[in-house]
């Protein structure tokens, strides 16, 4: 009897072109062709460089680039702030235009995620199915993206990384020695700077050297991790295209960097109550709650720690969380300035399955409990200003545009 053989999937990746500074120029079409950078705090000399347009990368602006350098590369540079708000409600348009091809859409951040275009027959070949999406995300959102075509994820990964912006690139398993196979062990999607130093050490310079590496010897290098390279090298992916994906989140957090280092302790606690709300809001948005807080503090010099405390109930109300987090402040900052701060609620489960039994004992730890949290409350409350967010973009966000 013979066994069918799957079907060879059609897979894209759609990978918007610098994302944050389209869409300022779709908001600010006077920007368009002029060098823009989206940074943190524009005004300051410790701003960083989020995101840049073509002609400012063109200038040798790049990301995490200090904006005093920057300006100096370009003088004639144009600083935003990133507006989360307009660059959200942009991501939740463009899945939406996915959406409406097929359902079988993968958002993997707010500017990239897979399609499984297989069964998409009405509007063509997948060359002009790419081509539809291009300028449909150009017509309705005038936005630009590359779009890489290829039998798996990894594969339509890469390709949609090698030709920008506006790209369309084939990437086929027969063309890996010609297309993938001589480019940089850096270039490689899920191979960081760590693991290529790692691979050096075997004289692993290029992909092609990592596809015909003994899969042992990688093994004994990187773990189970070096065989799921070795394949992708060689173009094996059995990952699908899942649309369900985006509900897996484990956590949700939010992190701001400081416009300046500080030790003041009124601009940390101000900073950290808006961030307790902000995850609060999130977690009662997705109808879930967390069991452990994790606190991360990166200091001036950039060494950065993050502890956590696991809880015996699963909390998602602001004051639990400010709490938590001031306890692992309190323990833990070693009173040197500090450039970020980040909270994230960790251990997620949905609310409905969340039930305190309370009996006699615990009700009246319960009660002392409230006490205290309402002491917090109150005494953050009157040191609590309005300080703009910087919006974490977890997966929490990706399902905005099934709504």
């Amino acid at each position: 009897m013979l066994i069918p053989q799957t079907k060879r999937r059609i897979i894209f990746h759609i990978d918007m072109n610098c994302f944050y500074a389209s869409v300022e120029m779709a908001y600010h079409p006077t920007l368009k062709g002029k060098p823009l950078a989206i940074a943190g705090n524009p005004e300051e000399r410790k701003g960083i460089i989020v995101t840049s347009s073509y002609e400012a990368r063109a200038k040798g602006v790049y990301t995490t680039m200090p904006v005093w350098k920057a300006k100096q590369l370009c003088p004639t540079l144009k600083v935003m702030r990133p507006n989360f708000r307009r660059y959200r409600a942009a991501s939740k348009e463009i899945f939406k235009i996915l959406a409406h091809i097929t359902p079988l859409v993968e958002p993997v951040s707010i500017d990239e995620g897979y399609m499984d275009v297989t069964d998409v027959k009405h509007l063509g070949n997948p060359i002009q199915v790419a081509q539809h999406i291009q300028q449909q995300l150009i017509d309705r959102l005038d936005l630009p993206c590359s779009i890489g075509i290829a039998p798996n994820k990894f594969l339509a990964k890469m390709a949609s990384d090698m030709k920008k912006p506006m790209g369309l690139t084939i990437l086929r398993k027969r063309e890996l020695h010609r297309k993938l196979w001589p480019m940089p062990i850096e270039d490689m999607h899920g191979v960081g700077e760590k693991t290529a130093k790692k691979l050096h050490t075997l004289k692993i310079q290029t992909i092609g050297d990592l596809a015909k590496t003994d899969v042992y010897v990688l093994k004994q290098l990187l773990g189970i991790n070096g065989e799921r390279l070795k394949n992708r090298a060689n173009g094996i992916d059995s990952r699908r295209v899942n649309p369900d994906a985006i509900n897996d989140f484990k956590s949700i957090g939010h992190s701001k960097t400081f416009p300046h280092d500080t030790t003041d302790l009124v601009e940390i606690r101000q900073l950290m109550y808006t961030m307790a709300e902000s995850v609060e809001q999130r977690l009662k948005s997705k109808q879930v709650a967390g069991r452990s807080v994790q606190l991360m503090i990166r200091y001036h010099n950039l060494k950065t720690i993050t502890r956590r405390k696991t809880l015996n109930t699963h909390i998602a109300e602001k004051r639990e969380i400010l709490q938590i987090a001031q306890e692992l402040w309190e323990k833990h900052w070693n009173n040197e300035p500090v450039r970020l701060l980040g909270i994230t609620v960790q251990d997620l489960v949905d609310e409905q399955t969340v039930g305190k039994q309370l009996d006699l004992f615990t009700y009246k730890q319960e009660e002392e409990n409230d006490k205290l949290h309402t002491t917090i409350e109150n005494s953050w409350q009157d040191e609590a200003v309005d300080v703009a967010p910087k919006t974490s973009f977890q997966k929490d966000f990706l399902d905005d545009y099934k709504r």
